[in-house]
């Protein structure tokens, strides 16, 4: 008997496969999907007294800065694709980043915080 694991559609599955004697072959019920891993946490530090958020909702593709980096009016933190378009959210002000509240990948609604700041 062998053991495999299984991705349908994203959709993991964990799989016993009997070996046959050559005569004949019993098909096997697959189990439950194997439970998803989490997606793991933003790297973050202290919460900053200002924050750059969405402008939109969109999937994060890029996140150009991490924690003490210092950024000033303009600067690119992140870049979020919504309808199949790229778009910087910049800083609106200079300051260091406190943290980073998002992950490339991840998904985010308008207004949710991108990142935090010490203006």
């Amino acid at each position: 008997m062998k053991r495999y694991t299984i991705t349908v559609n994203g959709n993991a599955y964990d799989v016993t496969v009997d070996e046959a004697d050559g005569t004949t072959a019993a098909p096997v019920a697959a189990a439950a999907p194997a439970p998803k891993k989490a997606a793991p946490k933003a790297a973050s530090g202290a919460a900053g007294n200002a924050s750059i958020n969405a402008p939109m909702r969109g999937t994060i593709v890029d996140v150009k800065v991490k924690v003490g980096d210092k950024v000033t009016n303009g600067t690119v933190v992140a870049v979020l694709e919504a309808m199949k378009m790229e778009n910087d959210i910049v800083s609106d002000k200079d300051g260091v980043v406190a943290s980073v509240c998002v992950n490339k990948g991840e998904a985010v609604e308008t207004g949710a915080a991108v990142i935090t700041i010490n203006a």
